[in-house]
Parts: structure tokens; sequence; C-alpha cells
């Protein structure tokens, strides 16, 4: 077991953290892999505990099963939402043709895939909607921190809007960092959520594929700001990247569009997100 000290505070809006995504947003979204996720909270945080876990159905009879958990990170004053991704080439080859079926209103505003709003409706109704709001209301005053990767930043992206425009959370209380992203809606969506959730950071991974799917303006898709683009295949701890406050940049991974790369999603501050997981976080 290895423990990480407490050497950052919350990240201010607009402001980006390396350290949270890389110490926090990366093994809460690798845990999300696991369905015992309490192994990499006991590993990675000195005092954290699982509050509720769930395995649903995310597609309604397809066969694709959607996983999210809520724990509660006292020495943070956090709580955290992890949402499971597509953890292997076969399953990002079937996210691509679900992300490009048909859109339906989102709960915030604006358009989003079918896909990704049911997957986010049935694994948020199936009881982690409550374990939040039980979470909240027992910690007050804890801020959130919502993440997920591929598949898993989809669904972490509509529920940080969703709890931020329910009222359950202040958008200034509310984290969403999520790693390599699909386009999640159309530019309504987008709007709305980048009025809703001003702490947002898609981190994307040099030549990630799944970031650029849905394409670019295919039945409307667009990505929310803001992007966080490791440009290199090395995430290490000397990694530098580049800032896009915008909500599609060529400065960042929109510019790399005809040289993408699935090991590069899969991988993210040089850790396999599902091995590194599965693996207890170890």
């Amino acid at each position: 077991m290895w423990l990480l000290p407490v050497f950052f505070a919350l990240a201010s809006a607009s402001s980006y953290s390396d350290s949270l995504a890389r110490y926090k947003a990366l093994p809460i979204a690798a845990a999300a892999y696991s369905n015992n996720p309490e192994e990499c909270l006991s590993n990675v945080f000195t005092n954290a505990s699982l509050v509720g876990k769930y395995l649903v159905d995310c597609d309604l009879g397809k066969g694709d099963k959607c996983f999210g958990f809520t724990a509660v990170n006292h020495n943070d004053k956090m709580i955290l939402i992890g949402f499971r991704g597509s953890s292997g080439a076969a399953q990002i080859v079937n996210e691509v043709f679900e992300a490009l079926g048909p859109m339906v209103p989102s709960d915030i505003g604006g358009n989003v895939s079918q896909y990704f709003y049911n997957a986010q409706t049935l694994i948020w109704s199936s009881g982690m909607k409550d374990d939040f709001i039980k979470s909240k209301n027992k910690y007050p005053n804890y801020s959130v921190l919502v993440t997920g990767h591929s598949l898993g930043g989809a669904v972490a992206s509509l529920t940080a809007g969703t709890i931020i425009k329910m009222k359950y959370a202040s958008a200034e209380n509310v984290l969403l960092y999520t790693l390599g992203q699909p386009r999640v809606g159309d530019t309504a969506f987008v709007k709305a959520h980048d009025s809703l959730v001003p702490n947002s950071f898609r981190i994307t991974h040099n030549k990630d594929i799944v970031p650029h799917i849905p394409p670019e303006h295919f039945s409307g898709y667009y990505h929310h700001k803001s992007e966080e683009w490791y440009q290199k295949e090395d995430m290490g701890t000397s990694a530098i990247h580049v800032e896009c406050d915008s909500d599609e940049s060529n400065s960042c991974s929109d510019g790399n569009f005809f040289d993408l790369s699935v090991p590069d999603h899969l991988h993210y501050f040089n850790k396999d997100v599902s091995t590194y997981g599965n693996n207890g976080c170890k």
C-alpha cells in the first residue's frame, strides 16, 4: 500500500491542476474499471470510504454495462464520483458506432448522444443520485470531484451538469476532470455546459482517437471547454501540456485529426487506466 500526501488545494474557477488530475482524478477514473473500487481508495487516499457502487445495463438490451461509484475523501473534504469507460479496442469501436447514433434533448439544454444520455440516466438513477445527495447533505462543505475515462468521461460530463442544474451543489464547488472524453452533444448543449460548469477540464493525451469521436460538427457535435492537451506520448510528472480555454481549438488535440492512436487513449499519466484500476491502483 502507498499513500499520497495532501499537498495541493482545490482548484479555483478556471484553474487546472496537474496534481489533482494525476493523483486524484486518474485513480478515481481507474478505480471505476474495478468491481471493487474501494481497493484503489484505500491504496491511494489516507482517509476515504466508499459510499456506494452500481453496475447497470447502459443501453437497455444491447448488453453494454455501465459502472459508477460514489465515495468520500475526508482528508481533502471531497465527494468523489467516478464512472467506468471503455477498456479495449473492441469496446472503443463499439462506442464509436453508438455515439454516432441519434441525439436526444439534454436535461441542461441542447441535444446530446442518446447512448451517452441513456447511460448517464440509468446509472445515475440506479442509486448514485441518492448516494450523492445523502453525502452532500452529510458533508455540505465538501467539494465534488466528478471524473471518468472514455465513455466514463461522457457520463461524468452529463452528471456534473446535472448536479449543478438541479442545485444539488453550487457550480464553484464542482470539479469535472475527464480523461479521453468523446464529444457529448451539440453547440447548444456546449453553451449550456460551459455556463453551468466553469471548473470543467477535458484532459487529452497526445493522439488519443476518442476525443475526435463523433467528428466535429457531425450532426452538430462539438466539445465543451476547457481542454488540457498533453501533446507527447510521455505523460510523466515533467510532461508539458497545452491549455485551450475554448470549446474547440486547433492549438490542442483538434489540430491533430489525421494522426490518431488507440494506445494513447488507453494510457493516461503513463498508466494503462483499466489495468491500473483493476490492480487496485498499485
